[in-house]
This record gives C-alpha cells, structure tokens and sequence, in this order.
C-alpha cells in the first residue's frame, strides 16, 4: 500500500531545505506519492525537514495553550483543559485528560505515547528507502545523522515518561502482525537511546552557517547522549547508587562542554528570546517552521492587559528563589520579608515570573484586592491568575497581545546551561563537590549577579544546591517535572499544597500579604510514570502495562 504526503505540509517546509522543485510536477495537487518522495532527492530533504516540524515543542502542548510545567509543582493551568487529572493523579489508560485528545495536526505534544510511535514510523520508513535514493554520499550522511538524531530524541521522550518501550526500528505496514511487540527493559531502552546518540554524533556537523543553522549537530545528539544518561544513572532509573554510571554521565555532558561550540548568553532573560544564541545547542523557531497561530504573550500575559491568565506560577516555585546574598529566605540572616517579599531576591526571580509592583509593558502589575487590574478586580475576571502570580519567561513584551503573527520566541530542548548543571550533578555524585562542580554553578550564578556558593560544602549539601539551582535556572523548560520524578522526591513536592500570593490593600495603601493553598495536589507511586493508553494494551496483548493502573 503506498504512503502519500500532504502537500500542504511540504509546500510549508519547502523552504528550510532551499529546494525550490514544482511539486505541481510531481504528483496530483493534493497528494505526492511514496515513490515521488524517495526518489528525489530534494523531496527527500523536505521529508527530513517536516520531521522538524513534527517534533513537539513546549509553548503548545496538545494544540493548546498548556506548558508541561503545570504538571508540576513550578505552575498552575488556570483553565483546567484536563491538566488538572495529572495534578490530582487522576488519569488512567482509559481516562487520559490532557493526553488523550488527538491532534489535527504534529503541533502540541499530545499523548507522547502515540506521537512518539507515530513519528517513530516516519523516521523507520526514511531509514527502509534512504539506501536507495540517488543523492550525493556528504548529503545522504547528513540527513542519516539528523534524522538518527531526531528518533533517538523520540525514544528518549519515551523513555522519560514510561520507562522500557518497544524498540521499533523497521516499519509496520498494512497487515503486518505487530500483536506480539514486547517492551524492552528499561536498560535496553536507555541503552538504544545512547547508542543511537552515538551513531548521530558521529555522522553530525558541529556547526551550520546560512540557511541549515538549526539543524541538529553533534552537540546536539551528545547533549542528548548526556542528558539520558543523567537519567541512567538517577534513582528512579537506577536503583542503587551506582558510581560508574555517574561517573560516565560527567563524562557525557564534559564532552558537550568540550566541543568549545557554545557559549552561556550574557542575558537570562533575553536567553530565551533570541534563537540560536551563543548557548543554545538544539531549539525550534516557529518563525521559520511554519507553526500555526500561537500566542504566548495573551496565553499567559495578566488580565489587565488582555492576557488570559493560562500557566501561572505557584509561590511553591517563587519561595525557591534565594535572596541576592545567596541565602534562602528561610534561613537566618537572609534578610527575607514576608510583607515586602520580591526586594532583594535572585534576578532570575523578576526575569521568569511576573509579581505584584513588576514593572511590565508601562505600568506596575497590580494583583492586590481590592481594584488591582491584575487581581480579579480587573478586566475578565476569569482570565486571573488563581496563584497571584503570571509568567514572564519567554515573553516578548514589545509583542501586541492580539498580534495575528502570534509569538515567535524560539522553543529551546537543550542549552549549555542545562548541560552545566547536569555535569555538576553527575560529577558531585561520581567524586563530590570538586572545583569543577563549584565552577559549572558559579558560572550560572556571576551570570545574573548571584554571589558563588560558599566553599566546603558537603555532597549532600552540594546535591541541595544543585537540585535548586536547577529549579531556578531551568524553570517551566520542561525539567522539573522529570526531575523530581528521577530523583525519587516527588511523593514529598508533588503532595504539596499549590499555594498562592494573597494581597491586599487597606485604605491607606498599605498592603498585607497571606499565601494560603490554592490547589490540592496528590501523587502516588504509579506516577513515576505515565499509563501506556488502553487502546495500545488491547490491540497488543503482549504489551504489558506500567504498574499501578
């Protein structure tokens, strides 16, 4: 049975290739056939460029407004869309909330069980038809190496969210028996991802200059390399300390440092508005992948101008921001005041989250009661953040919030920030808080002005540290979901009430602040990982579902 292409999906990606080919000439207008595609190199480009395009990113999960981040405790979904069955641990194999709606089109993340294996079977047929296509050898490496690179980050994305998967390398087509599939184990599974890692490494450029910047490059498979080993070696993946496996994660996230490519970008906040900056080793520009309309700035923005309120920061996250003197707030001598709680705290605080007196867009944020326009007082009370709090982190505030050309900051899934901080996590664990452990975080710190880390600081204490830093600097990027969940401390953060700022002004303008929960939270031990869907074990009765559902 041949596979046909949607012209409308390849006309739109034309252009990241440079191939300028009349498809008109290829096929009939709707439609291009199987063999149109493998036979033609230029198309076959186009192919490789859609699965780009197919690659979920963070700003839209299931073609909405949600970030993954409101799974976890650094945020709150104020519109509810089904992420609140994930936070109270409701979701099964047959009721999937968020994660069960099917997509129109690879735009939001959707089920990662379903999209993953989609995607998985695109890049199985590139690897069946890609021997025989009549292409230069330099250009048939290189989109063997991209595109190995591209299903190693699929499987690693299952991987994260169910542990040990079917390893599918080759294509199931129409009539094929896939009934007796079995997941591999957990080890096999990370074992294919840093393999194939590997294999996309070396097949890899480091860098791209003109229109192919963007593209994945050996640092790009190697910081995946490194990242899934960080898992490897993590509790919920590894069971017991073992020594070598942190050892060999160092090694992996020290070899990406070393490629001297990537550079920390002076500003945090302008970090994650300017693609392809100095640091960052692998992201999606939607304004040059063609992504439908988004807009993150109104999805999130406070409701006094116009914004809807979605993704909201928790005051869990806001009280995990130290004070300027690298203290945290409930420490002695950090100078921390409840009624005047945003003065004197680490920059990367007033960089991600929006706060009651922020300066933003022309005016302080007003989320006080009573007559804060920020506060449910304001303009479309509905849209108002339930925590007190909105996002500031990856929005353009020079962007209108009803622009038709939504937003266009780029979805970053790895950064030589991220890498830093998985070095020293690996290297504290592997031989303790050497100076290269202190170096990688004092970097991150000098970079916003926070003072280093005192000297002598125990493991233990190192891994505090490290598991906070990591909270602040990568926050709503996608990590602390996971990492709480690798690190086997999710039954205490993920049972935590969602608290939120209470303000509010008496009639001399004085205000008083409360911070009362807001959302009950539960978590259990099934929710290490996520249910594979029913309708996956019932059409394969080999395929054994994760424990607890």
């Amino acid at each position: 049975m041949k596979s046909l292409f949607s012209l409308v999906i390849i006309t739109a990606l034309l252009g990241l290739g440079g191939c300028s080919h009349d498809l008109l000439d290829k096929a009939p207008v709707d439609r291009i056939t199987d063999e149109a595609v493998w036979s033609d190199p230029a198309l076959v480009q186009t192919f490789v460029n859609s699965k780009y395009r197919d690659l979920g990113f963070g700003f839209n999960w299931n073609g909405d407004e949600l970030l993954w981040a409101s799974a976890s405790d650094e945020s709150l979904f104020s519109h509810d869309y089904g992420m609140w069955a994930i936070n109270k641990s409701e979701i099964t194999p047959s009721n999937l909330a968020i994660l069960g709606s099917g997509p129109t089109e690879y735009n939001g993340n959707m089920n990662p069980w379903s999209k993953n294996y989609r995607y998985i079977r695109d890049a199985n047929q590139f690897f069946d038809r890609i021997g025989t296509v009549p292409m230069d050898s330099a250009q048939r490496r290189q989109l063997t190496g991209e595109m190995t690179f591209l299903r190693a980050f699929r499987y690693f994305d299952l991987v994260r969210n169910y542990g040990g998967v079917p390893l599918l390398t080759q294509r199931f087509t129409l009539g094929d028996d896939y009934t007796q599939v079995k997941r591999a184990s957990l080890s096999e599974s990370i074992g294919f991802v840093v393999s194939e890692a590997d294999k996309a490494a070396a097949l890899l450029p480091a860098t791209y200059t003109g229109a192919d910047v963007g593209r994945a490059t050996k640092g790009a498979a190697l910081a995946l390399k490194a990242r899934m080993l960080l898992y490897a070696a993590s509790p919920l993946y590894a069971g017991t300390n073992d020594i070598t496996r942190w050892q060999t994660a160092a090694q992996a996230a020290r070899a990406v440092m070393e490629l001297n490519v990537y550079q920390l970008y002076p500003s945090y906040q302008q970090l994650f508005l300017t693609p392809n900056n100095s640091e960052v080793i692998f992201n999606r520009q939607a304004s040059q992948q063609g992504d439908s309309f988004q807009n993150l700035e109104r999805w999130n923005g406070p409701n006094g101008y116009g914004g809807w309120g979605g993704n909201v920061p928790t005051q869990n996250l806001v009280d995990d921001y130290e004070t300027m003197d690298g203290l945290s707030i409930t420490a002695a001598g950090s100078g921390y005041d409840s009624q005047n709680p945003y003065a004197n705290r680490d920059p990367r605080l007033a960089a991600t989250i929006l706060y009651n007196g922020a300066s933003y867009r022309g005016r302080a944020v007003e989320t006080f009661r009573p007559g804060g326009l920020d506060s449910p007082d304001g303009p479309e009370s509905f849209n108002t953040s339930p925590t007190g709090y909105y996002l500031r982190k990856f929005m353009n505030e020079t962007r209108d919030f009803g622009s038709a050309s939504g937003s266009q900051a780029p979805w970053i899934y790895f950064r030589l920030g991220e890498i830093m901080l998985n070095y020293a996590e690996a290297q504290n664990e592997a031989v303790g808080p050497d100076a290269s452990v202190y170096s990688a975080l004092n970097q991150l710190r000098a970079r916003v002005s926070m003072p280093p880390l005192r000297a002598g600081l125990t493991q233990a204490q190192m891994r505090e540290r490290i598991r906070r830093e990591r909270q602040i600097e990568l926050a709503f990027e996608e990590h602390r979901y996971y990492d709480v969940r690798r690190w086997k401390i999710a039954p205490t953060t993920e049972n935590l009430p969602i608290r939120r700022a209470s303000i509010t002004k008496d009639g001399l303008g004085k205000l008083r602040y409360e911070y009362p929960s807001v959302q009950e939270r539960r978590f259990s031990d099934r929710n290490y990982f996520l249910p594979i869907p029913l309708k996956e074990t019932q059409a394969n009765p080999a395929l054994v579902q994760n424990p607890g559902y």
